[in-house]
């Protein structure tokens, strides 16, 4: 392996060019068909955000509890744009600069580890060139939003590793910091990397990095503790993913798989891994892991596996649940954690190319592991191939059904002025779609409280959109008010909660 060397500022221009180029070819796709939105998690990320700026209580409280923020105060900028918002633009736009920054910062990372172009080139394109992770870096979910500070963070280690420096140590957690205000992750991999700091420099350098970094969390905690009086409300309220997986096993669903059961948890782990990754980049990476743990100058890079870990310690905890078409229960869910892992196999895939003496056999040797890794997809180009948009195209099917049914009916009969009494979560789409903007609708605060309560006194709105049985329809059809209101449309699909229309009628 060639001595460790930083790439030319050519180099980076070049991968620059090309990742951003391949990135916008597919948002572009994406918008065109539609396929922006369909996964759930995407629509309420940005209508997260457009809340902050569209809604009766319009303003910081507007970031929650459970989400991180970051990825929502990106989009702030674009999601004033009622088009972009629609469209989910607004969201994708920020993923798709995570996902070139994510690549960019690989590139030079392996290169500088390496020494070598062509291990480089290979990296950035088994990450770029992965389909699963193009159709999620076009949609508004916070995944290439992470991995790009994920990346940069790496990138800073590789840098620091080559020559020790406070400016690494602090670049390094600028990009943690960031990262751990996207994604939870990145609070799993605050003491790992102080850990690279203390032996590769000094308690100093590791010092001043904990502190940095750690800073993301603390005011997480402090964001919770201000608004819902618990700093661990997002781990354990009401919204958050233990109280929802508790409310599914007292309602008779069986537990996830890998609950309490590390076994399970790798099995269903490393199955998705070869699903969006496929199985030849999975069966190599160890080779390249090997590489990197044998060659000092690229050990830096070994911090990029952190997310297997975490995501087996996740379904482990029952939390976290993880479901292939492979395994019981022989469906799709949260497939595109795995991705979490395409980092460190693409760096595995650029450490193997560099290990050849010449570079005619680098070359060859890039070439072949780009077949083998890219192969699949070529010879199988259509995006039912592509397990994250199958995954967000069979979960969305009933949901874009009465969405869309619900949309066209506001569009038919919303006026000015009406006001709608709502649901939140998914419902908050029907409006995304129908052209109404969020403050014509009210869906939480005191005075969505008081609504309920007591419509006949506080309810304005002249439209009531609920979910059949929440809080919400079991007002409007109680004994006191249910002459106050009529049930105009009933909107359903399979396997998906019915949406009830109601018009106040006194």
């Amino acid at each position: 392996m060639k001595r460790s060397n930083p790439c030319a500022l050519r180099e980076i221009l070049a991968c620059l060019l090309c990742t951003a180029a391949v990135s916008a070819a597919f948002v572009l796709f994406c918008l065109a068909r539609g396929y922006t939105l369909y996964y759930g998690d995407a629509a309420a990320h940005i209508n997260v955000a457009r809340r902050i700026i569209d809604s009766r209580q319009p303003g910081y409280e507007q970031l929650g509890t459970v989400w991180l923020p970051l990825p929502h105060l990106l989009m702030l900028p674009l999601v004033r744009s009622d088009s972009m918002w629609r469209s989910g633009a607004a969201g994708a736009i920020p993923a798709a600069l995570g996902f070139v920054i994510g690549a960019v910062c690989l590139y030079a990372a392996v290169r500088r580890a390496a020494g070598s172009r062509a291990g480089a080139v290979t990296a950035a394109a088994v990450f770029g060139l992965n389909p699963n992770l193009l159709y999620l870096q076009s949609t508004p979910m916070t995944e290439p939003v992470f991995m790009g500070c994920f990346a940069a963070a790496i990138l800073f280690c590789a840098a620091f590793q080559a020559r020790p420096s406070s400016w690494c140590a602090l670049g390094t957690a600028a990009a943690l910091l960031a990262a751990s205000l996207t994604r939870y992750e990145g609070w799993f991999m605050i003491p790992f990397f102080a850990l690279f700091f203390w032996v590769s420099g000094s308690a100093k350098h590791a010092a001043v990095f904990a502190v940095l970094a750690s800073l993301g969390p603390l005011y997480w905690l402090g964001h919770n503790a201000y608004l819902y009086s618990d700093p661990l409300e997002f781990y354990r309220g009401p919204f958050s993913a233990q109280a929802i997986y508790a409310r599914a096993l007292a309602g008779g669903l069986p537990r996830y798989p890998g609950d309490h059961d590390f076994h399970a948890a790798w099995t269903y782990y490393k199955e998705a891994m070869k699903l969006v990754m496929g199985r030849p980049l999975v069966w190599i990476a160890p080779a390249g892991a090997a590489i990197a743990l044998l060659k000092k100058s690229a050990r830096a890079l070994l911090l990029l596996a952190l997310p297997i870990p975490f995501y087996i310690l996740s379904l482990h905890s029952g939390g976290t649940p993880i479901f292939v078409p492979k395994l019981y229960p022989y469906s799709y869910y949260n497939t595109r954690y795995a991705l979490a892992a395409l980092p460190a196999c693409a760096a595995a895939a650029g450490l193997i190319v560099a290990v050849w003496p010449a570079s005619w056999l680098r070359a060859a040797a890039a070439a072949a592991l780009l077949a083998v890794c890219l192969g699949g997809w070529i010879l199988h180009p259509g995006v039912n191939s592509w397990i994250c948009w199958k995954e967000s195209q069979v979960n969305s099917e009933g949901r874009r059904l009465w969405t869309r049914q619900a949309a066209e009916f506001f569009r038919s009969n919303y006026r000015p002025g009406d006001g709608v009494l709502t649901a939140a979560g998914d419902v908050t789409a029907v409006y995304q779609q129908a052209g109404l903007r969020l403050r014509d609708t009210l869906s939480d605060g005191p005075a969505f409280d008081w609504a309920v309560a007591r419509p006949d006194l506080f309810l304005h709105e002249r439209w009531v959109a609920a979910v059949a049985g929440d809080r919400i329809s079991l007002c409007v059809n109680s004994s006191p008010f249910a002459p106050w209101f009529e049930r105009v449309a009933v909107f359903s699909a399979p396997r998906e909660p019915v949406i009830e229309i109601y018009r106040k009628v006194k």
